[in-house]
């Protein structure tokens, strides 16, 4: 019992319901090309020239979690650096109402239709962190076009199954609505310090997830904390076509390596394309955890 107790305080605060229409999304073909691209529920930074990498970043988290991986990789690629209104102390725009996964999630993928690939560009590679890998399947499963390769970096395709083999949707909802209940009624989406412990090995790492997490709006944290919770992609996974490296961290302090290589592995079972690669002596924020070893891991899953 102790094990399993320890495993959801991983995703509590980093790892969608309602249909959203076209009209929410990016105007098509409207704002394309480099520099800041401003949208209803993101903003996208474009940088560099090559091969399109869109990198989507996980809950309270800004465009900055990919800062070291973006100095790498802008000499050879094209950067699609995505942001969610309300993260970095911005404006909430139309996400300070209703469920926002969804229709944040179609925004990204009609980005990618309006400015990569209805511009005669390959399929991107997609790679996200934690919401924003969740935020990654959803696109690869239900828009396989628009994703040539995909990575997630530890997330799960159902928040609920680190409650147990039965938990549904259904079940897991009064605790998703009380989370999300106690997260709004914050100033900002800040993290305590039990939590700021699993997210990052390192002090420093932990004072810039504290310093990202407090800049976020607290109401928007809130809204993707529930839609998270309440989103079961599970069924979907078998839709993803595209190459699949799924990114997981082992911390062997905090919990056994067999445990943690069977949740992933039990989580990713029915997506038939997904390799699953482990960064061991790291926690959440792997890319600040492991510098290294994470950007040979984006080198190799570019490469392939």
């Amino acid at each position: 019992m102790k094990r399993f107790f320890a495993i959801p305080i991983l995703f509590l605060l980093l790892v969608a319901n309602l249909t959203a229409t076209r009209a929410d999304a990016a105007e098509p073909g409207a704002v394309c090309g480099s520099g800041l691209i401003e949208g209803k529920r993101i903003t996208v930074e474009v940088e560099g020239n090559g091969p399109d990498v869109v990198l989507i970043p996980g809950l309270s988290s800004p465009r900055a979690v990919w800062a070291a991986t973006a100095v790498r990789l802008k000499a050879t690629h094209r950067l699609h650096l995505v942001e969610v209104r309300g993260f970095s102390g911005d404006a909430p725009g139309l996400n300070a109402e209703g469920p926002v996964l969804e229709p944040m999630m179609r925004e990204i993928a009609d980005y990618i239709d309006d400015c990569i690939v209805n511009q005669g560009r390959p399929a991107p590679a997609i790679i996200g962190h934690s919401l924003g890998g969740l935020t990654a399947m959803m696109i690869a499963a239900r828009k396989p076009r628009d994703v040539g390769k995909l990575m997630v970096v530890d997330s799960l395709p159902f928040f609920g199954m680190l409650f147990g083999p039965t938990a549904t949707v259904a079940t897991v909802e009064p605790q998703a609505a009380a989370m999300q209940k106690m997260l709004a009624a914050k100033d900002t989406a800040e993290a305590d310090d039990r939590t700021l412990q699993i997210m990052s090995a390192t002090e420093a790492g932990r004072a810039q997830v504290k310093a990202w997490t407090r800049a976020a709006n607290a109401k928007v944290a809130a809204q993707l904390m529930y839609d998270d919770m309440t989103t079961d992609l599970r069924p979907e996974l078998g839709a993803i076509t595209a190459p699949f490296t799924m990114l997981y961290p082992l911390d062997a302090s905090a919990m056994p390596a067999d445990i943690v290589d069977g949740l992933y592995k039990g989580a990713f079972a029915a997506a038939g394309t997904a390799t699953l690669k482990r960064i061991d002596g790291s926690r959440h924020f792997i890319m600040l955890d492991q510098p290294d070893a994470f950007a040979a891991a984006v080198d190799a899953f570019l490469a392939d």
